[in-house]
């Protein structure tokens, strides 16, 4: 797959340089990245044209139906559990995950580097995000609200954030030399707070099932798109000819 990637970008570097007559090897990087970028506004706007032809009725009576179903579960220790579940899915909880991060990154891993590009997909998701409520400019349900809410409704931020922060996580998890079970299981407990959190903002009464389901689908789109960066950037600077 990797030498395929190579190929790939060889076959780029080429066709850039006859194109442009230079012999920049920097020049693939920069315009890959402008690329992407691209890639990634018009996938927004995509996203924004397919979100507003969801405003149909069969949405609304799947929204409804879903959560009634999951409110249904209300009890004081339930509702205790998901808002904790909920602020790991807000600015102390990454404040904190991220220190820990820090902590391991400088005393195991020796390297800052995933820390930053951690820092880059959360910060990419969060304003993303804003731009997204802003430019949907869909309501809160109307239901009883058990924790207190500001912004629009979606896609929602905590799912979005989560997805993508979390999921870059999993995948620097997956990257790690350790045991084979304990890798595995710590993936799947990230997950399961993904999914927890996206299932707290329904449970909290703040957000639809499809403002979480469309915040994990950009969250997710985010990791994908980071990490083929990082990957691209890594490729050209151990080896800036390929």
């Amino acid at each position: 797959m990797k030498k395929a990637v190579y190929r790939i970008i060889k076959s780029i570097r080429t066709l850039l340089s006859e194109l442009f007559h230079a012999k920049d090897s920097r020049l693939p990087y920069i315009i890959t990245v402008i690329v992407s970028l691209v890639i990634v506004v018009g996938g927004i706007n995509l996203f924004i044209e397919l979100t507003d032809t969801l405003k149909t009725d069969t949405l609304a009576r799947y929204d409804t139906a879903v959560t009634d179903y999951i409110i249904s579960f209300r009890n004081p220790s339930l509702t205790t559990f998901f808002k904790f579940v909920t602020d790991i899915g807000d600015v102390t909880g990454y404040l904190i995950v991220l220190i820990l991060f820090v902590l391991l990154s400088w005393r195991i891993i020796k390297s800052w580097k995933y820390v930053l590009q951690s820092v880059v997909v959360l910060v990419l998701a969060t304003l993303s995000n804003m731009a997204l409520k802003r430019f949907v400019d869909r309501a809160r349900p109307g239901i009883e609200h058990l924790v207190t809410v500001k912004t629009l409704s979606y896609p929602s931020g905590h799912a979005m954030g989560a997805m993508a922060f979390f999921g870059f996580l999993i995948y620097l998890i997956s990257k790690l030399r350790i045991n084979r079970i304990f890798k595995y299981s710590l993936m799947v407990l990230v997950a399961l707070l993904i999914l927890s959190i996206g299932i707290s903002r329904i449970y909290l009464g703040v957000h639809y099932p499809s403002d979480v389901a469309g915040g994990f689908i950009a969250g997710f789109i985010w990791v994908v798109f980071c990490i083929l960066i990082f990957d691209v950037i890594q490729i050209f600077r151990r080896d800036p000819e390929v």
